[in-house]
């Protein structure tokens, strides 16, 4: 498709020809408030879990998608998958996660070349401490300042959003 100028600039019908109108274009500014917001709030939230809990936001993500995994537990791949990280980048947050004594590899009985990260019990407990501390600094930073007759919209929205995100990206091979 091609926009009115003819020249298929992915803006089609937006008519955006200074920087002014750029910063002032309504979806622009739309799009740089939430990621200002969700900025804020990852700052937020991922230093009262570092202060409290002593992991990072990433490290708490992966603990989230091992509890959620259940034994016997993921392959590198799918942490991976689940981040949007390099195998490589996975490696490297698992093997700190690993010294700090919150996951563990096993042998995958499915494959007896693989091996799966799973939950410790001090991951367990700190998948649970960590999670109880953020489910409330969710409540009182992310939702708490929107009406209440809002917010489950929000939040449904935000899921509906982050499907349709998460199916653009290309999977891993």
């Amino acid at each position: 498709m091609h926009g009115e100028d003819g020249r298929g600039n992915g803006g089609e019908g937006i008519p955006i020809t200074t920087s002014e109108e750029a910063a002032s274009n309504p979806l622009v500014l739309a799009f740089g408030r939430l990621q200002g917001a969700a900025n804020r709030l990852a700052y937020i939230l991922g230093r009262s879990l570092e202060q409290e809990c002593g992991i990072s936001h990433l490290m708490f993500e992966v603990l989230l998608i091992l509890g959620r995994a259940g034994d016997p537990g993921l392959s590198m791949r799918a942490i991976a998958q689940e981040q949007v990280l390099t195998t490589g980048g996975a490696t490297r947050l698992v093997d700190r996660m690993e010294a700090a004594g919150l996951v563990e590899r096993a042998e995958d009985p499915g494959d007896r070349r693989g091996r799966l990260v799973r939950l410790t019990t001090l991951g367990e407990e700190t998948t649970v401490r960590a999670s109880r501390l953020h489910a409330e600094n969710v409540r009182r930073y992310f939702l708490a300042p929107l009406p209440a007759e809002d917010r489950e919209r929000f939040a449904e929205d935000l899921r509906i959003l982050s499907h349709a995100a998460r199916d653009e990206l290309p999977r891993l091979p």
